[in-house]
């Protein structure tokens, strides 16, 4: 589209889409796509693998002090034509998404100590620009001088069914109203935090996508990127 690249920051409530829009637009413009969610959905797994979170709760000190042995790191799978999540070394893409991940990743996401190493490697990912990043403080706290930040949210009941689509479409048995519990938790988690409250960027643009499709979002983000680099 042009040679001049910017920082595209895509912030907004959990399953409201926000890392397809992502993934759609930074192939549109050849832009290299972050999917912040991804890395805290990884140190939750490190949790959950190591003892360190279950029923809900995570033993904060214990991940604090074993933060130094998470790798994360994100490799574009050539036939899949997708960036995918590595955890030190392992290919997590799928076991980050499913729901005892889902279940545990608000609290871990909560602790200063984590989200100040994701936010420092998230700023090293970015420091080229061309990027697209979506997650819940990205437009706030990681990238505050983003030329174009979007909030995205959509109804809770909306993004409930999206979620159960999406997982009963991988042949998971889940439960509509445990996912729609989750969604409402993981709101009130993300917007009452002490530290990078989920929240909208003063200057961010918002998109309800509540009731349109995928390809008209993509053509709202892109239309608004036109017309910042046109």
């Amino acid at each position: 589209m042009t040679a001049s690249k910017i920082i595209i920051a895509i912030d907004g409530h959990s399953s409201c889409g926000k890392s397809t829009v992502a993934k759609q637009v930074a192939k549109k413009l050849g832009y290299i796509f972050i999917d912040t969610g991804a890395m805290y959905r990884s140190v939750t797994l490190y949790a959950l693998r190591n003892g360190l979170a279950a029923d809900g709760k995570v033993d904060e000190q214990g991940l604090i002090q074993r933060l130094s042995e998470i790798e994360i790191e994100f490799r574009f799978n050539l036939e899949k034509q997708l960036n995918e999540t590595y955890l030190n070394g392992e290919n997590v893409e799928e076991e980050i998404r499913q729901l005892p991940v889902s279940n545990h990743v608000s609290p871990v996401a909560t602790i200063k100590e984590v989200r100040e190493a994701m936010v420092k490697l998230q700023q090293d990912m970015g420091r080229n620009k061309g990027i697209v990043m979506d997650g819940r403080d990205i437009g706030t706290v990681v990238f505050p001088e983003a030329e174009l930040k979007i909030f995205m949210t959509a109804r809770p009941e909306v993004r409930a069914q999206r979620r159960y689509d999406e997982l009963t479409e991988k042949g998971l048995d889940v439960d509509f109203n445990e996912i729609l519990k989750n969604v409402q938790e993981r709101d009130k988690i993300d917007s009452s935090r002490a530290v990078s409250p989920l929240r909208q960027a003063d200057d961010a643009l918002l998109l309800d996508n509540s009731d349109i499709t995928r390809e008209e979002q993509l053509d709202w983000v892109l239309g608004k990127v036109k017309e910042l680099v046109a």
